[in-house]
């Protein structure tokens, strides 16, 4: 647990990690002006990570990228911040565009989080498709339909030791969001689909017209493209809670 603490609790690691857990795999370059560090420095810090097995690094022609090595990585990351967001005492920061972007829509490593990822989970649980509980999470015949539909791909990979379908504590808005294969599926096919597009330099999501108008048409949700949620839901197709495993 120190080795850990002490790696993740560096400022300028803390932050490369913090960019990392928007989903996408970094240069070493753009991670050190994102963390205000030469990349020399940037560089040493990297390396820690990778011989932690915290980041994992790949090449591609003559660019080495960086990303999180594990959906369990990502946990302890998201984890740490909820942890720092709801159980530490409050300190005062003026609220800015950026932070209410990241409130509305963001990627929580593979999948969606804001307050954008809390009206799906509310409306596919209210419409039978997801159950969520403090423990787990489990995809509903119906929900199964409705995210094939979709063109979520459901099926677990045979070596995969990925959790299929969990809650994951949202620190913005202090609810759960969907996490494991299933909200990776769903954010996968939200992105593929343009339904949200990434913004630079961050993990905010952009709400697209056509985003707002399928989210609406697939999974019942009504959030406004200017950024603001609108909590009400109506109705999706999907009503049978027949629980399937998962």
């Amino acid at each position: 647990m120190v080795e850990v603490a002490a790696l993740v609790g560096d400022t300028a690691r803390a932050t490369m990690l913090a960019a990392l857990m928007g989903g996408q795999s970094l240069t070493g370059s753009e991670l050190a002006f994102l963390a205000h560090i030469s990349r020399p420095t940037a560089s040493e810090h990297l390396r820690k990570l990778v011989e932690a097995r915290l980041i994992a690094v790949s090449s591609k022609r003559s660019f080495r990228y960086y990303r999180i090595a594990s959906p369990l990585v990502a946990t302890m990351l998201e984890s740490i911040k909820t942890v720092a967001a709801i159980e530490l005492p409050p300190r005062y920061r003026p609220r800015s565009a950026r932070d209410d972007a990241l409130r509305f829509a963001r990627t929580c490593y593979d999948h969606i989080a804001g307050q954008a990822g809390l009206a799906i989970a509310d409306a596919l649980v209210a419409n039978g498709c997801i159950v969520l509980g403090d423990d787990g999470g489990e995809v509903t015949e119906a929900g199964v339909r409705l995210l094939a539909g979709f063109g979520a791909e459901l099926a677990p990979k045979s070596a995969s030791r990925r959790i299929y379908c969990r809650p994951c504590l949202d620190w913005s808005e202090r609810r759960y969001h969907i996490a494991g294969l299933v909200g990776a599926e769903i954010c996968r096919r939200c992105l593929e689909l343009g339904w949200f597009t990434r913004e630079r330099e961050t993990r905010a999501l952009r709400l697209t017209a056509a985003g707002q108008a399928g989210l609406s048409q697939t999974f019942g949700v009504e959030l406004r493209c200017e950024g603001e949620a609108d909590p009400k839901s109506r109705p999706a197709p999907c009503a049978t809670r027949a629980p399937t495993s998962g």
